[in-house]
């Protein structure tokens, strides 16, 4: 088997509005109703609905030899059911062609596989069935931890939760003098197989392509095609892992890089050895060469691939903590509203504005982020915690006094 692996994380936060201290108490709806909009209404013009279309023609005119996977995510889910149908629509019809396959995450893209497995396992479920609900009965059998956060705890929670394998990062650290190019399985739980990225390749796609200070700009699809020749004959599975913002988003098409994309499968058909296949054909077509440690969580944000872009300093920190200090009191809750906003509030991409990096992932952050500076997103996203613990506390002792 030499095969090449196209997954695509799919994923969309609800963002929060600014939020002010002499709010608390007096709003308690805390979401950017027109920022959601308007954003997923441009992403879905210049990424969803052009590479949607092209992965269809794609399959189409490879009569189903050309294949990739996607993770969406819930929050993602949910607004394109609400701002962009046709999107929605269009993921739909390319896993009705049976060469799409879906992955299973947490509903709300969020971070507490690191803090509680009874949320964890509880937005794993509710993935699964958001997934069932949307695409007709589909049921994930590979699991992707939201940013590829992976351990070899996590891993074990994912495989007593019935998933066949998991993807995540093919960290150098991790690895040592290990080739990603292979089938691996967890550490604790060997019947889990691990698909680990192969981040040089995946990142001149997603992180390189347009850079014209870059020494192999521009990538085209000949060279590319020549780097995967030059992988060594024994290596069996390229895994190319990266955001689906990547194609219109992050690179504008003029960069060309549908383009490449539209020439990629034939000249790996024609030129190379290799062949394209979903994750849960990887699994089942192959055999771990091995099994790969990973003691200290990983993921494949930064340079670090560590944890650092969302829990690295004393504002991400607070915010966490207080957060998951709620879980049981929301879990007492019959407040739709409150588990709906729980959900939401959990979201990876609230931490990550926080984030403050200056180096060499500094502009990247910032790219990202809504806000003026990391404090600020510290100090709105605390306040609303602070209504949202109004809120519970409300409601527990309306719940006494019944």
């Amino acid at each position: 088997m030499r095969t090449i692996c196209f997954y695509f994380q799919v994923h969309q936060p609800f963002r929060l509005k600014p939020y002010r201290f002499f709010e608390i108490g007096d709003d308690h709806y805390y979401w950017d109703d027109f920022s959601n909009n308007s954003i997923i209404k441009k992403v879905a013009e210049k990424c969803y609905l052009p590479m949607n279309k092209l992965l269809l023609e794609l399959i189409e005119k490879h009569q189903g030899r050309f294949k990739v996977c996607f993770s969406l995510s819930g929050t993602l889910l949910e607004q394109l059911e609400i701002y962009a149908p046709e999107v929605l629509q269009s993921f739909q019809r390319l896993v009705d062609t049976g060469k799409v396959e879906l992955l299973n995450e947490t509903y709300a893209h969020s971070l507490c596989s690191l803090k509680s497995k009874s949320e964890f396992e509880s937005m794993v479920r509710k993935h699964q069935e958001k997934i069932k609900e949307v695409f007709n009965g589909y049921s994930p059998k590979v699991f992707r931890n939201t940013e590829l956060i992976y351990s070899d705890t996590i891993g074990k929670m994912v495989y007593e939760m019935g998933f066949q394998g998991i993807l995540t990062e093919g960290a150098k650290h991790i690895l040592g003098w290990k080739s990603p190019n292979y089938l691996y399985a967890n550490a604790h739980e060997p019947a889990l197989k691990v698909l680990l990225k192969n981040f040089r390749l995946s990142d001149d796609i997603a992180f390189r392509f347009g850079e014209k200070k870059w020494s192999d700009y521009p990538l085209t699809t000949d060279k590319f095609v020549s780097w995967i020749n030059q992988i060594p004959s024994e290596d069996e599975v390229v895994n190319l892992f990266m955001d689906y913002e990547t194609f219109g988003e992050h690179q504008w098409a003029e960069t060309g890089i549908f383009e490449f994309m539209r020439h990629l499968p034939e000249a790996i058909f024609n030129r190379t050895n290799f062949d394209f296949s979903t994750p849960s054909e990887v699994i089942l077509g192959g055999s771990p060469v091995g099994t790969i440690n990973v003691p200290t969580p990983i993921s494949w944000a930064d340079e670090e691939r560590d944890l650092t872009a969302w829990l690295g300093n004393d504002l991400q920190d607070e915010a966490f903590d207080k957060l998951y200090e709620l879980e049981n009191k929301v879990k007492n809750s019959k407040d739709p509203e409150i588990h709906r906003d729980w959900n939401y509030l959990q979201t990876s991409d609230h931490f990550y504005y926080m984030c403050t990096k200056f180096f060499s992932d500094g502009d990247i952050h910032a790219y990202f982020s809504p806000y003026e500076s990391p404090y600020e997103a510290f100090i709105n996203y605390m306040n609303v915690l602070s209504d949202f613990i109004l809120r519970l506390k409300k409601e527990e002792k309306e719940s006494v006094n019944v």
